[in-house]
């Protein structure tokens, strides 16, 4: 019964989406297809189709579909690229990903919540990810250059060894402000340059690491 209500929601939202301007069809698709409530708390099922971030621990949250959506509208993935994802969370930004590109490696510095994320993405049968834990900022350069990198936290600036880790004509995306308040932006790697491009305003939680913030003791 739940799951059947959860589905309906599940359209529910797609359809929000759809009406907000998320144009990318294999995008909605994926959405879709991954179950949100799977990537909350138990108690906090019952609002896992609201478009709003939630707490997943750890000081984290799952950030809103819309964010989602558009995060990975932005990202332009293509089913055989190789993407990496600096911020595991609760994994559902991972489980969109996986859905839509060959292989996914996600870093996430918290290992309780890593731990909990290769959990459930094994559960749920999604076997293209990799999630490792570590300083997200560094990047992963042993499986670099990836065709695309999503940043899922908050950057004073996008980190050097991630634009290094980008491959030619790959894209960045990320939010880039500081710790109140943020402008997503997409950076796409050329020849001798980057081509920077900024979308809208947005709020996440601080990215922490050596090219990030500063963990406030």
């Amino acid at each position: 019964m739940a799951e059947a209500r959860f589905a309906k929601e599940r359209s529910g939202l797609v359809a929000r989406l759809r009406r907000l301007g998320i144009r990318d069809e294999r995008v909605l698709d994926a959405i879709e297809r991954v179950p949100r409530e799977r990537f909350v708390a138990p108690n906090l099922a019952i609002d896992a189709y609201a478009d709003r971030a939630l707490p997943i621990g750890s000081g984290q949250t799952i950030s809103q579909p819309f964010v989602v959506a558009r995060m990975t509208e932005l990202l332009e993935p293509q089913p055989h690229h190789r993407v990496l994802e600096i911020g595991t969370g609760s994994g559902y930004q991972t489980a969109i990903l996986a859905g839509l590109v060959r292989e996914v490696v996600s870093l996430e510095r918290h290992a309780e919540l890593a731990q909990e994320a290769k959990e459930r993405l094994r559960e749920l049968g999604i076997k293209n990810v990799r999630v490792i834990v570590g300083d997200g900022t560094a990047g992963y350069p042993e499986l670099a250059p990836y065709d695309g990198i999503l940043v899922t936290a908050a950057t004073p600036q996008v980190p050097g060894p991630l634009k290094e880790q980008c491959a030619l004509g790959g894209r960045i995306v990320a939010p880039v402000g500081d710790r109140d308040a943020q402008d997503l932006v997409v950076i796409v790697r050329l020849l001798d340059d980057f081509r920077r491009h900024v979308v809208e305003g947005v709020k996440f939680v601080p990215l922490i690491g050596e090219h990030g913030f500063r963990e406030e003791v």
